[in-house]
């Protein structure tokens, strides 16, 4: 018999006891033996699944979409409770503090700038660290957004585009083109970020050895 009530009406801490007996050793076999590894790929798919259901402006696909994402969140910290490294409630922590620090105005501070704000809970110093802060797991195509946001290079801009039609249609074309030479478009262009990313920081420590002129 399991002992898990059933109720018209869940709330997270139910979420998070019902994870934690899924796991537990009187639980799901399957569920016992996942890694963040084995899941990785389902955190995901569920990411993507649950903006579809903002796409489509769909509140029954977000409502469902969104629990599968929540569910990922509690299973992953299921995993490092297990491991004494962190609970759920530590996530909880974590993003309320950032939250708090990044809108100090509403918080007994002032007004700071959103890129300056990041900068300082990275720890980082320079345009180079904080590029390089960028998940290498994102999309290609959002990481190069990524970069090119905190870069600010006009050396980046290449041709331009009358209208996002043009756009869409050039962007089609490079990886219809990619294809047809068997070359991994995704692959191609986190090489190009990482090589860009490296003559940055050449270009960013030359700056730095300069001598200072007054």
């Amino acid at each position: 018999m399991v002992d898990f009530e059933k109720k018209e009406r869940y709330d997270f801490a139910d979420l998070v006891r019902l994870v934690a007996f899924l796991r537990g050793e009187n639980g799901c076999d399957w569920d016992r033996v996942q890694t963040h590894e084995s899941i990785r790929r389902n955190f995901l798919e569920e990411a993507y699944e649950a903006c579809e259901g903002i796409d489509l402006d769909d509140p029954d696909v977000m409502m469902e979409e969104f629990g599968d994402v929540l569910l990922q969140v509690v299973f992953h910290s299921g995993i490092e409770a297990d491991r004494g490294r962190f609970t759920i409630d530590d996530v909880c922590t974590r993003v309320c503090r950032k939250m708090i620090r990044r809108h100090p105005h509403l918080f007994g501070g002032e007004r700071a700038d959103w890129e300056t704000l990041k900068k300082q809970e990275k720890g980082a110093k320079t345009q180079t660290e904080l590029m390089q802060g960028v998940a290498k797991s994102l999309p290609a195509l959002i990481r190069a957004e990524k970069i090119a946001e905190k870069a600010q290079d006009a050396s980046l801009v290449g041709e331009s585009f009358a209208s996002e039609q043009e756009l869409g249609d050039r962007l089609l074309q490079i990886v219809a083109a990619a294809a047809a030479k068997e070359q991994d478009a995704e692959t191609a262009l986190h090489r190009a970020i990482d090589r860009y990313i490296d003559r940055y920081a050449e270009n960013e420590r030359a700056q730095c050895d300069a001598p200072q002129t007054r």
